[in-house]
C-alpha cells in the first residue's frame, strides 16, 4: 500500500501546484488517512513542492491517547490500512503536547523551508484557526485547497472496495442474526445495542454510523434515535446499521413486520418504497447524473402521492466517512464514475403510523461488467418476524 499512498499524494501535489501553491496542508482527518494510511488524533500532513516530495506528518504527542499518537508510531513504525507500512518518504514530526496545534506547526515549517504559498483546507479550518496560521507564518500566502482530496477520494480502488465489501458482509451478518431472535417486547434501544455488539463480534472496528432502530410510529424516520418503545405485534420495524472495517464504512437498512401477516396498507407502502429503491439502483451507471438517480427513485413515490414523505435525497457516497460525496439529490451537480460506492435509501414515514426505509450500499459498475455491484445482500422481501 505504500506505493498507493505515495501516488495519491503525488496527484494532490500536482493539483496544488497547478493552482499556484508551493505546498499544501491537509488537516481533515479522513483526508489525512487517505493520503497516509493512518491519522493519529490531531495530525496534519504537509505536502512539499513537486521537486521536494519529502512529505511531513505532524503528530501531537499525547501519552494518554490510547488510539496511538506520535510516540506509538515512532516505537512501532508507521502502519497504514491492512497493516502495510506507509511510504518511507513520509517523514514524522512529533509535536510536544505543550506546543501549539499541528497545523500551526506545519505552516511554520513550510515558511522556514522557503515556501511562498500554502494551500489549506479552508472548509475544515475554523476562522480562529485560520487567523492563527496567518499569525504563525506571516510571510506565507494562504490559498484554498478546496475539496481536492475529497475529489480524489470519490473513485475507489479495488483495495478500498474490498474493505467496503467486508464491511457489508459484517453488517449483513449482524442483521441476519437479529432477525432470528425474539423481537416482541424488546426496546428499540436494546436492539440497537445488540446490533452494535454483533458488529464487533464479527470483526468490525465499530459501527459506521449510529444504529437506528424504529418500530411502530417511529418506523421509517430517517436517522431515528432509538427510544425505550417496545416492539409490538403488527409493528413495522425499521433497522439501519453499518460496519466500519479498516476505516471504510457501509450501511444497510431494512423494514419488517412483527409477528403477524402484514396489513394491506403496509404491503402497499412497502412495495412502493421497494419499487423506488429498485429504480434508483438500476439508474446507477457510469455517466448518470446524480440528480437523475434521485429523480428515478423519487418519481415512483411522487406518482403515488408520497413525494412529501420522501426526504431530501435518495443516497450518498460512502468510504472513509459514512456520508461523503456524491450526493444523490434533486439539485446535485455532477455525473457518476465507475468504482464509486453509494447508498440508495428511499423511505416514507407516515406520522402516527410508521413507515418504510430500504437502504443498500452499491458500487457503480458499467453495464459490460454487470451493472451496479450490490454489497449489502440481506433479503428485501417483506418478512413477518
Amino acid at each position: 500500500m505504500s506505493e498507493v499512498y505515495a501516488a495519491r499524494r503525488t496527484r494532490l501535489r500536482e493539483r496544488s501546484a497547478a493552482a499556484g501553491a508551493e505546498a499544501a496542508l491537509v488537516s481533515r482527518p479522513a483526508n489525512v488517512r487517505y493520503l497516509c494510511g493512518a491519522a493519529p488524533r490531531g495530525a496534519v500532513l504537509l505536502l512539499g513542492a513537486a521537486d521536494d516530495p519529502g512529505d511531513l506528518l505532524v503528530c501531537p504527542e499525547d501519552p494518554a491517547e490510547s488510539g496511538g499518537g506520535a510516540s506509538l508510531f515512532l516505537s512501532h513504525g508507521l502502519k497504514g490500512m491492512a497493516g502495510a507500512p506507509i511510504d518511507d518518504a513520509l517523514r514524522l514530526m512529533p509535536l510536544p503536547a505543550a506546543e501549539t496545534d499541528a497545523a500551526v506547526a506545519a505552516a511554520a515549517v513550510a515558511e522556514r523551508a522557503g515556501a511562498a504559498s500554502l494551500a489549506v483546507e479552508e472548509h475544515h479550518l475554523s476562522v480562529a484557526r485560520h487567523r492563527t496560521l496567518r499569525a504563525a507564518a506571516p510571510r506565507l500566502r494562504l490559498a484554498d485547497l478546496g475539496c481536492a482530496v475529497e475529489q480524489l477520494r470519490l473513485v475507489k480502488d479495488e483495495e478500498e472496495i474490498s474493505c467496503l465489501r467486508i464491511a457489508a458482509e459484517i453488517a449483513d451478518q449482524a442483521l441476519g442474526e437479529l432477525l432470528e431472535s425474539i423481537l416482541v417486547g424488546r426496546t428499540e434501544r436494546h436492539l440497537a445495542l445488540e446490533l452494535e455488539r454483533r458488529l464487533i463480534d464479527h470483526g468490525a472496528d465499530g459501527p459506521a454510523l449510529p444504529t437506528a432502530v424504529g418500530c411502530g410510529p417511529n418506523a421509517g424516520r430517517a436517522r431515528h434515535t432509538p427510544t425505550d418503545r417496545r416492539v409490538e405485534e403488527g409493528d413495522f420495524l425499521c433497522v439501519c446499521l453499518g460496519a466500519n472495517y479498516r476505516g471504510y464504512r457501509c450501511e444497510v437498512g431494512r423494514t419488517f413486520v412483527i409477528g403477524t401477516t402484514p396489513a394491506d396498507w403496509q404491503i402497499e407502502l412497502y412495495e412502493l418504497v421497494f419499487a423506488a429503491q429498485r429504480a434508483g439502483r438500476e439508474a446507477l451507471l457510469p455517466g448518470a447524473a446524480y440528480r437523475d438517480v434521485d429523480r428515478a427513485a423519487r418519481h415512483v413515490l411522487d406518482a403515488a402521492g408520497y413525494g412529501e414523505g420522501f426526504g431530501a435525497r435518495t443516497g450518498h457516497g460512502v468510504g472513509l466517512e459514512i456520508d461523503e460525496d456524491p450526493r444523490l439529490a434533486p439539485s446535485a451537480m455532477g455525473k457518476l464514475d465507475a468504482c464509486v460506492p453509494v447508498t440508495v435509501e428511499p423511505g416514507v414515514h407516515l406520522p402516527g403510523r410508521g413507515g418504510v426505509r430500504i437502504d443498500d450500499t452499491l458500487v457503480v459498475r458499467p453495464e459490460a461488467d454487470g451493472g451496479p455491484e450490490l454489497l449489502t445482500i440481506t433479503t428485501k422481501e417483506l418478512l413477518a418476524l
